[in-house]
């Protein structure tokens, strides 16, 4: 039986890629892009571009969050030290990742309970459809937009622009 989502993104804690627990309070005032990743996917080269928001605008207050999953197709199927070392030798990935997790069912992490909850997707479906789904979370906690796994970081630019 799944748990209750948190009532705020600022209740949930998630395990680093590194094994160190990181409680989302620590992002308060900050502008986030959440992200389901996986290695072995056909949308992975959107590190490349995730990266880049990240080194734009990480200055003004974006923090760009990943989070590894294994639920499509096992696209993601590295242990934690494999996953960190593709994403930055492949794309020089600097932004915060953190410890493969599960985005749907009964065991989805709590922060993916209060995302897909807060921003159902289309046709008002909780789930979590694919990959390099992403979340776009304002200063104060308020989960502003939803986006599918097809569009692009430079798609949502102008999304984080209107945040900073």
């Amino acid at each position: 039986m799944a748990v209750e989502a948190p009532a705020s993104i600022y209740d949930v804690s998630a395990t680093s890629i590194e094994g160190n627990s990181v409680s989302f309070d620590t992002y308060k005032n900050k502008v986030l892009l959440i992200v389901n990743t996986a290695s072995q996917c056909g949308f992975t080269p959107q590190y490349q571009g995730l990266q880049a928001l990240h080194d734009k605008y990480a200055d003004q207050g974006l923090v760009v969050l990943g989070f590894p999953c294994n639920q499509f197709g096992q696209q993601e199927p590295g242990n934690s030290n494999q996953i960190q070392s593709f994403c930055e030798t492949r794309f020089g990935v600097s932004f915060p990742l953190f410890q493969k997790i599960e985005v749907n069912g009964n065991n989805a992490h709590p922060l993916y309970q209060y995302l897909t909850k807060a921003a159902p997707g289309i046709f008002g479906t909780e789930a979590i459809k694919w990959n390099f789904t992403k979340f776009l979370v304002d200063r104060t906690g308020n989960l502003v937009k939803r986006y599918p796994p097809t569009a692009k970081p430079e798609d949502i630019e102008k999304d984080v622009r209107l945040l900073l």
